[in-house]
């Protein structure tokens, strides 16, 4: 189920979601009794669930990964590069594998769809995931939805778990960035056309910029220090769910109800 996207992949492209998910999600991985992860839609070629297998197991080392795609081609080709821990299938946002997946990762796969078939393709997604589980604690399976550009310096993606969407992260390497708002460009489907004024996208990124040109003196600390600046300055007014030693990495994350679309 879905439409065949233009493929377009390149080795380390995923590297800032793939970090922010061992961090943010390897303890789920850890804890359950099949940590299993679904690479969707990975493209022309395996690269980016390979590498997602290795990032993964470094935070939780009995992660499996299933690379899925809907292009029969692609999935023949991949197969060789199959190993322990690693299969691919042919398949779309049915994901066709026995049981429910720890993780989903969509990366760049939406950005061909309308905007109003977002909400339906999240809800399908999210209703395979593995379940909450009250007793263990878990918050049940993770899926990261989002666009990055071509060599993965700009990044922002939706994690959303069984019960919806939760946070928005944006993600960048520091020195390739003019100010903020540079990343609307990267905006997953669901928010890209709400970049508008009175949205509240639109006004994230204009605090965002306004807080980064706030911060202009702390760039003769490097723009690491600068970011940081930056981050904890928006604090004040939005509610970020990280901390330091994300914001280190080039990365804020918000709460999707602090973004969501107007009638969302």
């Amino acid at each position: 189920m879905g439409t065949v996207t233009r493929g377009t992949t390149n080795p380390n492209r995923l590297r800032r979601m793939d970090r922010w998910i061992a961090a943010a999600h390897g303890a789920e991985l850890r804890r359950a009794a099949d940590p299993l992860a679904v690479d969707l839609g990975y493209g022309a070629a395996p690269w980016t669930a390979l590498e997602l297998l290795h990032r993964l197991r470094t935070a939780a080392p009995r992660t499996r990964v299933a690379g899925v795609e809907i292009d029969p081609a692609r999935v023949a080709s991949a197969r060789p590069y199959e190993r322990e821990g690693l299969v691919f299938l042919r398949g779309g946002f049915e994901i066709p594998v026995p049981g429910s997946p720890v993780l989903v990762r969509a990366a760049n796969v939406l950005r061909q769809y309308d905007e109003g078939e977002v909400a339906g393709v999240w809800r399908r997604l999210c209703a395979r995931l593995a379940p909450a589980d009250p007793a263990t604690g878990s918050r049940g399976g993770l899926l990261v939805e989002g666009t990055c550009d071509e060599v993965g310096r700009r990044h922002v993606w939706v994690a959303l778990g069984p019960e919806g969407p939760r946070t928005v992260t944006f993600a960048t390497r520091l020195g390739s960035l003019e100010r903020p708002s540079d990343l609307a460009e990267r905006l997953p489907k669901a928010l890209i056309h709400r970049n508008v004024p009175g949205e509240p996208v639109h006004a994230f990124l204009r605090d965002f910029d306004r807080a980064w040109a706030a911060a202009a003196p702390y760039a003769s600390y490097g723009a690491r220090q600068r970011w940081i600046r930056t981050v904890r300055d928006l604090t004040a007014d939005w509610p970020v769910t990280d901390g330091p030693a994300r914001w280190r990495q080039g990365e804020v994350t918000v709460r999707w109800e602090a973004l969501a679309p107007l009638g969302w």
